[in-house]
């Protein structure tokens, strides 16, 4: 059968603008507002009685025009609009990208989370590209990063390799921060010829000395698998929740343990994990079924 012009032309239009919303979504994804991905559980050593609201942000990756800091501040008011006890920044907050049209300086993306509050305050983490786009860290490991001296400066508590007791109600819980698994990459010019972490889980749960339960950060999922019973629960980012995510076939994981813990609750061997789909992207601005999502996690 013969189509018409018209007929024709309002096919062609037609299969034009499938195809223009086709190549459109992945871009549409990762600019998208964030879901609230809501967890309700009782992990072991959590009294059943004790409830905690947490809500977690992960992978800011903050960059012009993908990340601005008008965008992250939104995120942030929606992050504080949850009315959360204690809010958990699980790390990489700086860029991972080159396909940009300007970086966001630490002044000004810090500025923008100066917004988040919650009566147990904000605690916070640093993830790989923290440390990885630090040159000067990069040279010289026992120096302050940009990122921790930013988010100190509005507040925020950041952990590496320790941890803290807070109160709620006259129980308490610990919090623990690990240092990043990732932290120092392979490069000539800093001697190294391959990626090595700044981690030590066994000095970081040393602190440890009562009974309460513990939470734990951890930017990346890879620590999970080596997490004793001390630990009632482990908050990761990092995955991006692969990023691509074509019916459950992720064709890139960022780690080992993001391929095994793409995202979401994980129980095993008695042990919980949540793994947050974080907010930004690396490599490249776009994202196919892994919404940006902003973690509300009731314990209790």
């Amino acid at each position: 059968m013969l189509l018409s012009r018209r007929a024709f032309l309002r096919w062609a239009l037609g299969g034009a603008a499938a195809l223009a919303a086709f190549a459109g979504y992945p871009f549409a994804e990762a600019m998208a507002s964030p879901r609230v991905a809501r967890y309700r559980l009782t992990p072991r050593k959590w009294a059943p009685g004790f409830k905690l609201h947490i809500a977690a942000l992960a992978d800011i990756h903050a960059c012009d025009p993908w990340m601005t800091a008008d965008r992250i501040k939104a995120i942030c008011d929606q992050a504080s609009a949850l009315q959360p006890d204690i809010i958990l920044l699980l790390g990489d907050y700086v860029s991972g990208m080159n396909l940009v049209l300007g970086d966001v300086a630490a002044a000004d993306w810090s500025r923008a989370m100066a917004g988040l509050s919650a009566p147990l305050g904000v605690h916070a983490i640093l993830g790989n590209h923290d440390y990885w786009e630090d040159l000067s860290f990069q040279r010289d490991p026992e120096s302050a990063t940009i990122a921790e001296t930013a988010l100190s400066a509005i507040g925020v508590q950041v952990y590496v390799n320790r941890a803290a007791r807070i109160e709620k109600d006259g129980r308490g819980f610990w919090l623990a921060g690990l240092g990043d698994q990732m932290a120092l990459r392979p490069a000539k010019q800093f001697g190294r010829a391959q990626f090595a972490g700044i981690d030590d889980l066994p000095l970081t749960l040393a602190a440890i000395h009562t009974n309460d339960p513990v939470l734990l950060m951890a930017h990346e999922p890879d620590i999970f698998d080596r997490v004793d019973a001390r630990v009632s629960l482990t908050l990761s980012g990092h995955t991006h929740g692969g990023q691509i995510n074509l019916f459950g076939w992720r064709p890139v994981s960022a780690s080992r343990g993001s391929a095994r813990y793409p995202a979401g609750h994980y129980h095993n061997g008695g042990r919980d994990l949540i793994v947050s789909r974080g907010l930004g992207c690396s490599a490249l601005p776009i994202r196919v079924g892994s919404w940006p999502e902003i973690l509300s996690i009731e314990l209790g």
